[in-house]
């Protein structure tokens, strides 16, 4: 039986920018509760964008504030189950020693949304690391009855597991764009969404799949990952390339995954007319297009994606099988003292990290 400490260390949230490193107790496990061993959390780009202090998180004229100060952030979770009664056990379908991930939003069950089965949308949205919920950038964390836990192997790397978050939102994107044999798709990005989308929307086997990135290490990754084709648009005319490629038309589908405000626009105009737009992205700052792009000129479908409802035992099958460049993506692993490190590696866009985690371990 795994001997369990009183106390650990922690990453705290208190304000924007005000993270630190703490001590605290090692939580106790109600009777309907898991007590889990974290063994790696991701660090998001939300995670940094909260941390820079975006109105989405902190509030602002237009919104209240979401993120709770004093919580523990982190919602990319794998660990393994250390302690919790048999009907806790029973409940989340596992076994201590089991190792799992969990799914980032732990909805209430009781609002309109969770009882018409939409339970990614629930009203009051307590998150781990956001809301209600400590998360994984500590040693130690509850697993509360209201969580979604999923079995994973043991015989991967631990951030290899917590990239089954990601992935899954990713491949809820895909689902989505409700991708066809003939499509030509493009994504934008190939951070670990994008990669995620990627991979997703290579096993949907459209005609052509195109991404988009700056950086030619990342479009490299992106080939392993599925895509046909990868465009730098800082060394070719994306614009005249998709339009070569489609006959003049434009792409069918297009899914941002950049979060970079100047992504959006570009999508409308890669898209053919009555197109398919997805975006799968946190901005920090509010975005402006023509959106007579999307109504007069080309009735395009433009969809959002939040989290990754039911895709979660594909994600886990994906990164299961082996078959993913997973050591070239997660690239970067750091303990819980250089949790400062992580954030920086994330904000660094010329830097070479892909997909960065917090391993306590280490």
């Amino acid at each position: 039986m795994t001997e369990i400490p009183q106390t650990m260390q922690a990453v705290v949230m208190h304000a924007p920018e005000d993270y630190r490193l703490e001590e605290r107790p090692v939580p106790t496990p109600a009777a309907d509760e898991l007590l889990l061993r974290v063994e790696a959390t991701g660090v998001c780009a939300s995670d940094l964008k909260a941390y820079a202090g975006a109105a989405k998180f902190w509030g602002d004229e237009n919104r209240p504030r979401w993120v709770q100060p004093g919580i523990i952030p982190g919602h990319e979770i794998t660990g393994e189950v250390v302690q919790g009664s048999e009907a806790a056990l029973t409940k989340h379908g596992v076994s201590v020693g089991d190792r799992i991930v969990v799914e980032q939003i732990v909805p209430c069950e009781e609002c309109m949304y969770c009882k018409r089965g939409w339970y990614w949308m629930c009203d009051p949205h307590d998150m781990f690391g956001f809301k209600q919920y400590n998360g994984g950038m500590a040693e130690y964390m509850i697993v509360p009855p209201l969580a979604r836990a999923h079995r994973i192997s043991k015989d991967i790397a631990p951030q290899h597991a917590a990239y089954a978050e990601p992935l899954s939102c990713s491949l809820h994107a895909v689902e989505r764009a409700e991708i066809l044999f003939e499509d030509v798709v493009v994504i934008a990005g190939a951070g670990p969404i994008g990669l995620g989308a990627t991979i997703g929307a290579a096993h949907k086997t459209p005609k052509l799949l195109v991404v988009l990135d700056f950086d030619d290490a990342k479009l490299e990754l992106a080939r392993k990952c599925g895509a046909d084709l990868t465009l730098n648009p800082s060394k070719v005319d994306i614009f005249q390339e998709i339009r070569d490629l489609t006959g003049g038309y434009g792409a069918d589908v297009y899914i941002e995954c950049t979060g970079h405000p100047s992504a959006v626009p570009q999508g409308l105009n890669l898209l053919r007319k009555l197109g398919r737009f997805v975006e799968y992205s946190v901005f920090k700052e509010n975005v402006s297009v023509d959106w007579s792009i999307i109504s007069d000129d080309k009735e395009l479908d433009v969809r959002g994606a939040h989290l990754g409802p039911h895709t979660w035992p594909g994600a886990i099958k994906i990164i299961e099988k082996g078959e993913l460049p997973l050591e070239d993506i997660c690239t970067h692993q750091f303990g819980l003292a250089d949790f400062q490190k992580a954030l920086d590696a994330v904000a660094d866009s010329a830097g070479s990290s892909v997909k960065v985690s917090i391993v306590p371990g280490l």
